[in-house]
């Protein structure tokens, strides 16, 4: 059995081994990743409207990550591709 870390078992993905808190830095880094390739991306006032949908969002855990999914809020939402996890139905609109 491996054994925890006290930051692991406080800070630690239930399903993974990874911290489920992620610095803007990092964020910022996927993100202008994400930009050199602008047409998987969605418009800036789209993604805007995402990300305030998101932030409204019950499901939104530390300001970052998506309860459904996993999935960094700010990186999802500028993907054309995806949509809003929200059981319910999508609040992106």
């Amino acid at each position: 059995m491996r054994m925890e870390t006290e930051a692991h078992r406080q800070e630690g993905c239930k399903g993974c081994s990874a911290s489920v808190h992620v610095e803007e830095a990092q964020l910022q880094r996927i993100l202008s990743k994400l930009a050199l390739h602008p047409g998987d991306c969605v418009p800036d006032a789209q993604y805007e409207d995402r990300l305030s949908n998101c932030e409204g969002c019950s499901s939104l855990q530390y300001g970052t990550t998506c309860a459904h999914c996993g999935c960094f809020v700010k990186v999802r939402a500028k993907l054309a591709a995806k949509g809003c996890p929200h059981p319910s139905g999508s609040r992106w609109i």
